[in-house]
Formats: C-alpha cells, structure tokens, sequence
C-alpha cells in the first residue's frame, strides 16, 4: 500500500532491511561489510540507523523521555518536542506558541511561591488533538502511523486490523476502512504541514475513488474539500454527478456549497431538473421527518393521495432521522418494509450503511428481509461487514460497559439470517391483557420480576438494553381517561408497565439470545458461581474482580428483591 519511497522536507524515506532490525550497526562490522557489498553506502546505512533508533525511543517504553503530550481518543501519547518541531514548521510554531504561553504564566506566578513554580516546570504540556484538528477527524491508529513517520521518515504497511473490513471476501483495496484509515492519515499530514505526505495520499485516493462505490467517495469528497485538494475534489463531484444518487441525499451529505456545485454539473449534463408535484410532496414529508414529527407526515398523508412508499419515507427516515422516528413510521402499518428504491435498496440496507443498531433492530421487527440483494448481489450483512474495521469487530466486550455498536449491527444482522425463531416467553413473562383476572399480587410478582431482570440487563449489557427499551417503550403510548378512579388508574399503569418491560425482554430474546442466555441463569439462580463471566485469558486480579463483583450484584438484587416484597405486604 506504501510502497513508494518518499522524500519529506528534511529526510528521506528509506526501507529497512531485516537484517539491520536491531537499530545497531557498527562500522567495519560484517553486517556493515555484507551492506556495502551490496551497494548500500556507509551513509546510508548511518542514516537506517538513526531510523531504527528513532523508531526505538517511540514505542519502547524503557526510552520514555517524552517532554509532551496528546490526547488522542481519551488516550495519552508522550512525544519529544525536539523530533517534531525539527520535522515540520507546524510542530515548531504549536510548541514555541505553548512556551510563550507557558513563561507568561510563570512571570505572572512569581512570588507566588516557589514549590508551585517546580511542579509546573515538572507538568508536560498536553495537547488535543481534536483542538487542533478541527474539521476532519484523526483516530488513535492513524496518530500514531503519523508520528513513526515523522521519528523515521519511513512509511510502513498500516496494520490490517485498523485499515481492513470484517468481510473474508473482500479483497481490501477500495474497502470502507481501507478509505477512511487514509482519510485520517490525509486529515493529519494536512494539518502537520507534510506536504508530500499529502501528495502520496492523494494519489491513492484518486485511484480509490475508481473502484469504489459512489458512497464510499463521500468521506474523500469531504477531506478534499476540507483540505483544499481541488483536482481530487472535481474528481469526487464529477462521478457523484454521473450517479443516480438522489439530490436529497446530496443535500444531506453534502455542505451547501458542494451540492450546488454539483447540481450545477448535472445541469451541464442535461440531466432533467424539473420539480413535479411528487418531489414537493416528498420535500415536506421530509422536513416533517426531520423534524421528528410524525403526526405533522400523517396530516400531510391524510391532504394528498400520495403515499410513505411513493415517496421512499422509510428509506429517507431509516438514513437521515432518529431510530424513534423509523420505528413511529414502521408503527403506521402504511409502509412496506423491504420496498426497494430505484437504486435498488431497501430500508435495511440503508440502515445497514448507517451501523445503527436502534434503526436496524426496528425494521428486523417489523419483518424486513436480511436476504434481499442489491442489484450488485450485496446483501445488508454484506454491506455491514464491508463497513466495519476488524479490531472494532473483533473488540473484546465486557459485561457492564458500552458495547460496540458495530458489532452489535453485526450480531442483529447475523442472527436474522439464521432466522432465529424466538422461544416464547415464560408464563411470568408472558403478556398481561387489562381484562386478565389478575390479582394485585400476581400484578406485583410480575412486575418484580419483569423490573429485576431489566434492571440486571441494563447493568450488564447497557447498550443492548438501552436498544430494547426504546422500541418497546415506543409501542405503549400514554393514554389519558379522565374517567379513571385512583385504583384503576394504578392498575393499568401497572400493566402498561408490565407490557413495555415484557416486550423488552422478548426484544432481548429475540436479537441478543447470548445475554438472555446469562440473564435467565441469574434470574433462575442457576449460576453458583462466576464461571460463565469469566474467561481463559482473564489475569488472577481480573477473575477475582469479576468474583467479587458478581457476589456484590446478587446480593444487591436479592435485597432488593426482599424489601420490596416486604413492602408490598405492609401495604397489602
């Protein structure tokens, strides 16, 4: 991928020959001797060298000399100012600012105290690199890459977990993460001032955006816009014009002034810009989704004879608009769920694009089809995969923290192509109608019971729970009867309760069977002890957290339990 040799504006790119891999060559030495013969000059070979030393004080840690730092994704990197400001103009005028700043400060603390003044001078100064990269966004992995090629002016292979796809298939040429990791590299050399840093990156990108499919050129638009690459970005709006991408779309992608422009190019190409009625319709079904208001698209329906699916609303909404919204629009029961546009893409495909797991779990619900295919074969697990780098998938997922949400689009898509049939929800589970002859106790054991294992859900996988909730919480409107005694009122909020929680665990069921899985054994007490959580490679600290912990929760829970089962008989 890097293959090139370049030549920066105060060192030269060179390769590294195995054999002087331990940073250490001695002149007259017999791996000296071997190098010249083979036609590789003293000079040079004192230059890899000083790479491979360079390279040494940066990812070693028993060289930690570091006099700065960056905070890069709420991780810190330690670097030697005297490298970078040496490197490139950029570093010196960020470092030089900071030490003005820094001596001004000093002066104005004078008499102050001195024992303040020596923990100042011993604080490294940190900077941020979202602050200092505004508009474009630069990842821990992409920093990182950077700054190895500033210590040795050398240009290796990125590692594959950052810049390839989940897809076993896929060649990794023109795939998403393949285009955004250089994306970052080009966010960054921009910024740093690396002039033909920026050269080599965009050459690639041109040849990208060849083979790539039309939504993958976005990102590259918006970087050469960003960064003023003006050949790459007439490239990007050119083929962006030719597309059959719809103007909304464009105009949602796209800041004003780009899709103007290639508006502009398609009216060049006499490509047709008439508005009929249609398109005036679908602009203010849009506008009403946008802003998050369903019952404004249901007056609009109900003063035109056109429909959500004449105008692709669900496609639109399943883009562009909350996952609240898709699943209101799925709850009309007026769209058809798997109806392709004319680029021959359903709802799930888009969302599938998206990698929102809320919108995808949605119209999964609603019987959207994981095996539809474009009109090029892909499928919306295809497309997810090609999406997604492999150490997000492949990130380790820890009970009680955030999940990853691309792998949880994965694991939705996934499991709808098994076509997983849900077992039905226990008898305590089971969905509890206003006109049951239930009594209040079997109301109240329900409802524990149902609030329990939500509540242990949230705790362990808060983001699955979180997706559950939403949708199930969507379906069961408040509803107001003025009628309505006290008691009655208490009893079918109860069971409106008792619903929206019973729908939530049979969500959870549905599309997160593992952690159900784990849930159930807690909720049955089956589990004596923490084998289920803890894993082969967990260290002795981490199993004994995780032991401690777990006992902690179950103790908690059975508190719980206990002293609202005591308060219900006090106040039966």
């Amino acid at each position: 991928m890097f293959g090139l040799q370049q030549q920066d504006q105060s060192s030269v790119t060179y390769a590294s020959p195995s054999h002087l891999s331990n940073g250490s060559i001695q002149q007259g030495s017999p791996i000296s001797a071997a190098a010249t013969e083979d036609g590789i000059s003293p000079d040079v070979l004192s230059l890899m060298s000083l790479s491979l030393c360079l390279e040494k004080i940066l990812v070693d840690n028993k060289f930690d000399y570091t006099d700065a730092e960056f905070e890069v994704d709420g991780t810190i990197v330690g670097v030697h100012r005297c490298i970078l400001a040496s490197r490139t103009d950029f570093f010196h005028d960020l470092f030089s600012s900071a030490a003005a700043t820094l001596s001004w400060s000093k002066e104005e603390g004078e008499g102050k105290g001195k024992g303040k003044e020596k923990e100042k001078e011993k604080e490294k100064p940190r900077y941020s690199l979202r602050k200092i990269i505004p508009r474009g966004y630069v990842g821990l992995e992409a920093f990182n890459y950077i700054l190895r090629y500033l210590y040795t002016g050398k240009l290796n292979p990125p590692d594959p977990s950052v810049s390839r796809c989940v897809d076993l298939g896929c060649p990794h040429d023109v795939c998403r993460p393949t285009i955004c990791f250089h994306i970052e590299l080009m966010y960054a050399s921009y910024s740093f001032k690396l002039d033909n840093l920026v050269l080599l990156l965009q050459c690639h990108l041109a040849n990208f955006i060849e083979k790539a499919y039309v939504e993958d050129i976005y990102p590259i638009l918006l970087v050469a816009f960003h960064c003023n690459l003006i050949d790459l970005l007439y490239q990007c709006m050119d083929l962006v014009a030719r597309s059959d991408v719809d103007d909304n779309s464009i105009q949602k992608e796209f800041p004003m002034e780009i899709s103007e422009k290639i508006k502009c190019l398609r009216l060049q190409s006499h490509q047709p810009l008439t508005v009929t009625t249609l398109q005036l319709q679908q602009g203010r079904i849009y506008k009403a989704l946008d802003s998050d208001d369903v019952e404004l698209v249901k007056m609009l329906l109900n003063e035109s004879t056109i429909t959500l699916d004449d105008v692709n609303a669900l496609h639109y909404a399943s883009a562009y608009c909350d996952p609240k919204v898709v699943t209101e629009v799925l709850e009309l029961g007026v769209v058809d769920v798997n109806l392709k546009n004319s680029r021959g893409y359903t709802p799930l495909h888009i969302a599938s694009m998206r990698r929102d797991p809320g919108v995808i779990m949605s119209l999964l619900r609603k019987s959207a089809s994981s095996s539809e295919s474009t009109n090029d074969g892909r499928t919306s697990l295809d497309i997810c995969r090609r999406l997604i780098r492999q150490k997000d998938y492949n990130a380790r997922m820890e009970q009680g923290k955030e999940s990853n949400k691309d792998q949880i689009c994965i694991n939705l898509l996934e499991e709808a192509a098994k076509k997983y049939i849900p077992t039905s929800i226990a008898t305590r589970e089971e969905s509890v109608s206003s006109s049951s002859p239930a009594t209040i106790n079997d109301l109240q054991a329900k409802l524990l019971y149902l609030e329990n294992r939500v509540a242990l859900a949230k705790l362990f996988y808060p983001t699955q729970a979180k997706l559950a909730m939403q949708i199930a919480e969507t379906e069961f409107k408040h509803t107001v009867d003025l009628n309505e005694t006290p008691e009655m009122r208490k009893k079918r909020l109860d069971l409106r309760k008792i619903k929206a929680l019973s729908k939530t665990v049979e969500l959870g069921k549905k599309y997160f069977p593992h952690c159900s899985e784990v849930l159930n054994r807690f909720m049955e007490d089956d589990i004596i002890d923490t084998n289920s959580f803890i894993n082969d490679d967990d260290t002795l600290g981490e199993q004994s957290i995780k032991r401690k912990r777990y006992h902690e929760i179950k103790e908690d829970v059975l508190k719980a339990f206990s002293k609202d089962k005591k308060h219900n008989r006090r106040t039966k």
